[in-house]
């Protein structure tokens, strides 16, 4: 690079494959303008192409199609804990297909109060709805608690395949065992 003292500006000499290299001049104060300002385009168009993206597949996730809520949900039981006290899932080994819809019945039977936690795998499907009592609740969810007695159904389609922990995050559950993986398969 070379300084021009009389016009401020700067020889760049340009690399490409030509046998002829290209020297031009630039404008100190213009190449120190322009080339933040091409980047702060550059890290804008790349933030609009991600939100984009996002918001499509939100948008897929936010509105299934409807055929998929006449299919039928199969059923699983899941009991946080037991009447024994026992700090486990029953049972703590969950497979799924991905698109299949599902109705995940959940209880506990015992006299403490458990979660059922597995945030990966909440934020990898499209909850339908979460029944409890006489209340329904809908949008993501990423926990349940379980209070002694609690009965819930889980309606929701896993979209995105692979293994999953899952834990009762009170503390000294999931070090006593309440663990457990959910498989999500194509």
């Amino acid at each position: 690079m070379h300084l021009d003292n009389k016009s401020h500006s700067k020889s760049i000499r340009i690399l490409t494959n030509s046998p002829f290299p290209m020297t031009t001049s630039v404008n100190s104060a213009l190449l120190a303008t322009c080339v933040p300002a091409l980047r702060r385009i550059f890290a804008v168009l790349t933030l609009m192409v991600c939100l984009n993206l996002v918001i499509s597949l939100s948008a897929v996730a936010a509105n299934p199609p409807s055929d998929l809520l006449k299919q039928p949900a199969t059923e699983i039981t899941i009991s946080l804990g037991n009447s024994a006290n026992e700090l486990k899932f029953e049972p703590n080994h969950l497979e799924m297909v991905s698109g299949k819809r599902y109705l995940l019945r959940l209880n506990n039977p015992s006299q403490l109060k458990h979660y059922f936690t597995a945030k990966d795998f909440a934020d990898g499907i499209w909850t339908q709805k979460v029944e409890a009592g006489k209340v329904e609740i809908k949008g993501a969810i990423h926990e349940l608690e379980l209070k002694p007695g609690a009965e819930a159904e889980w309606v929701f389609v896993p979209l995105k395949s692979g293994k999953y922990g899952l834990r009762c995050p009170i503390s000294g559950h999931t070090q006593a065992g309440m663990t457990g993986e959910i498989i999500v398969t194509n």
